[in-house]
């Protein structure tokens, strides 16, 4: 009986071994591609003022790690942990504040806000949060019919909107840098006939439009002893650049201490090392395997 036990133990170690090693969902590396703990993530960021988490929009992991930073900052933080996201234009501010100081319905809130596709498994969760722990949720993206006037006629389609609309952007004139990788490789793309139907030569503008409101509305709700946690695509916060360079100019023009921490997330075949392109894109990087299933 001995004997047989130890053949069968044998036998399952070996299948167990047959069966190739464990696979991990991510990998964290720092900027320079050392490997990384999330406790040391962890740490920068709560010692930090702007937190950038450049997510993959349709990619589970990414939305995992979002919750459990915002929920372990909010153990470090409390109230003075701010949120907010691209996934929110500033017309849907009123309607935010509504539902995270339990003033209306979550019905009432998802019938009228314009959500995206994947918001009830992605984003609801820190919506929800907020609403639980009574904390600010910013709205931080242009309206995307004024980002489609620029995609359209380029800044100068913004020339005649009344102030009202022009409190839903970042301050005209827009500074441009079309030498940015961000922007100049877009402007490739267009030229060499990539991209979509709907895409024009403005479409580094859009992106620049859409990356200044976002940058103006962070810096407006920073303050002393804040951390403000904003969730965006990893493509407005990569390299440095979008969004985190208009934050960063906004700062050196109206004088305002900022502490900024970028996280990006990227997908790799092997999370052994972080491949060379990837590395310098942020100060974080969360690798995952390219055959993570998506949330759409």
């Amino acid at each position: 009986m001995k004997i047989r036990f130890i053949g069968l133990l044998i036998s399952a170690l070996l299948l167990i071994s047959a069966g190739g090693s464990d696979k991990p969902a991510y990998q964290i590396f720092d900027t320079k591609g050392k490997k990384a703990k999330y406790r040391d993530l962890l740490k920068d960021a709560g010692n930090s003022q702007v937190i950038f988490f450049g997510e993959l929009h349709d990619n589970p992991i990414c939305h995992w790690m979002e919750f459990e930073l915002m929920k372990d900052l909010y153990e470090i933080k409390s109230d003075q942990l701010v949120l907010a996201a691209e996934m929110f234009e500033i017309d849907n501010q009123l309607l935010l504040n509504e539902y995270t100081r339990k003033f209306i319905r979550k019905k009432d809130f998802e019938a009228e806000a314009k959500l995206w596709a994947n918001y009830k498994t992605d984003y609801a969760p820190l919506v929800d949060f907020a609403r639980e722990h009574g904390l600010r949720f910013v709205a931080t993206n242009i309206p995307r019919r004024y980002a489609a006037i620029v995609n359209l006629q380029g800044f100068q389609g913004l020339d005649s909107i009344n102030a009202y609309q022009r409190g839903m952007i970042a301050p005209l004139p827009i500074k441009f840098d079309s030498n940015l990788t961000c922007y100049k490789s877009m402007k490739t793309m267009i030229q060499e006939g990539g991209g979509s139907t709907h895409q024009s030569m403005h479409l580094a503008e859009a992106q620049a439009i859409k990356d200044a409101t976002m940058g103006w509305f962070i810096y407006k709700n920073l303050g002393e002893g804040i951390t403000l946690l904003h969730f965006n695509g990893a493509y407005h916060s990569d390299n440095y650049e979008g969004t985190v360079w208009y934050l960063k100019d906004f700062a050196r023009r109206f004088p305002f201490d900022t502490n900024i921490l970028s996280i990006t997330c990227v997908e790799q075949e092997s999370l052994d090392t972080l491949s060379a392109e990837h590395q310098g894109k942020a100060d974080y990087i969360i690798c995952i395997p390219t055959s993570m299933t998506k949330t759409r």
